[in-house]
């Protein structure tokens, strides 16, 4: 994973991301899209049918899998990784994740209820609150301050054009760089 990747599992902005993701791609409503936190990373993806059954992906803990299946689809290629050994991966733990200790994903679900430009606007305060982390001058509990007082400052639009969401992606920018600043310590 590169450094921002990680940072973004570090906060679970990546999940939060992943929610807006599903709900675009799937046409689910966010309120049914539902975050567990698996400390084994074996399992990558559940969908729970009508019937109250959960159908599972499984897989080895290396993203190079999912990454291959969403470019294969949907064909499946032979994979240059071990197969999962079930008898070897031990007890499979799933738990809510403590929003209070991650509150980046509280902040991406407000994002997607909210709807318009904020999803945009959650991006990239991100994306701005991570650099500022990675470079040394944001502590690692500002990140989601950075986001959560740029998404209170925006006011919202319709994504009425791209260019819309370009104005509310750079105007997210500026505002959380400054607010980054503001937070900003000597390290």
């Amino acid at each position: 994973m590169g450094r921002k990747i990680t940072i973004d599992s570090a906060t679970l902005m990546n999940k939060g991301l992943e929610v807006i993701e599903a709900r675009w791609l799937f046409d689910v409503p966010g309120e049914l899209i539902e975050v567990i936190v698996h400390p084994q990373s074996i399992v990558h993806s559940m969908v729970e049918l009508n019937d109250g059954s959960v159908i599972a992906q499984l897989g080895v803990t290396d993203m190079r899998l999912p990454i291959q299946y969403a470019c294969s689809y949907p064909d499946r290629w032979d994979a240059a990784l071990p197969p999962l050994d079930l008898t070897r991966a031990g007890q499979l733990e799933f738990h809510a994740p403590d929003l209070d200790s991650f509150p980046c994903l509280d902040l991406a679900y407000r994002a997607l209820r909210t709807g318009g430009t904020m999803p945009a606007v959650l991006n990239a305060a991100n994306e701005l609150a991570v650099e500022a982390f990675l470079d040394g001058r944001l502590a690692f509990t500002g990140i989601p301050r950075v986001i959560a007082r740029t998404m209170d400052a925006h006011q919202v639009e319709p994504l009425a054009s791209i260019q819309i969401v370009r104005q509310a992606d750079g105007w997210a920018r500026a505002h959380a760089g400054a607010v980054a600043r503001e937070l900003e310590f000597t390290v």
